[in-house]
């Protein structure tokens, strides 16, 4: 996999208006998440040093990657994929290993001191190893749309992928 087969627009074969909506979003995903059900809760699949997926950012052998499921009514609609390398530590990386399944969205958007990147987007199928990381989650074949966009504070950068899962359309808002 190479980074270049990410977007910064979706272009042909583009989802619907729903989904766009959702894969655009500039704000939280958590805190539009909130907003569309009566229950949200992250829940907390994975956590610590690991492998990262050959088209992130990071060069390192190891870096520190969290995953993440985003539940809404009891049904997970979003599989969230974080990776922050190992090769420099600071705040982000204290932050990130004390997290647990507390949302990750939340300290993006109210801590100031982060800049956050361009989204980018990919129809992700089943060759793509993110694909098979969400897909037991998305209740049969189907393709799913990510968007990937970085975080930085100081110099720590923080690469955030979010894979849109079917049931993302019972949400309204």
């Amino acid at each position: 996999m190479r980074r270049r087969q990410w977007r910064s627009r979706l272009g042909s074969g583009a989802p619907d208006a729903r989904l766009v909506s959702w894969l655009t979003e500039a704000d939280s995903l958590t805190a539009r998440c909130r907003r569309a059900c009566t229950q949200f809760r992250i829940r907390l699949l994975r956590s610590g040093l690991m492998r990262p997926i050959a088209d992130e950012a990071t060069r390192q052998q190891l870096a520190h990657v969290r995953e993440v499921l985003l539940v809404c009514d009891g049904v997970p609609v979003i599989f969230a994929h974080s990776v922050l390398s190992t090769a420099t530590n600071g705040r982000l990386t204290r932050w990130l290993a004390g997290l647990g399944s507390r949302s990750l969205g939340s300290l993006l958007f109210s801590f100031p001191g982060f800049q956050r990147g361009r989204l980018e987007f990919l129809r992700l199928d089943a060759r793509h190893p993110l694909y098979r990381l969400a897909a037991p989650w998305a209740a049969g074949e189907c393709q799913l749309w990510a968007r990937r966009s970085e975080h930085r504070l100081g110099r720590q950068v923080l690469t955030v992928t979010e894979v849109f899962l079917p049931a993302i359309y019972r949400l309204e808002k």
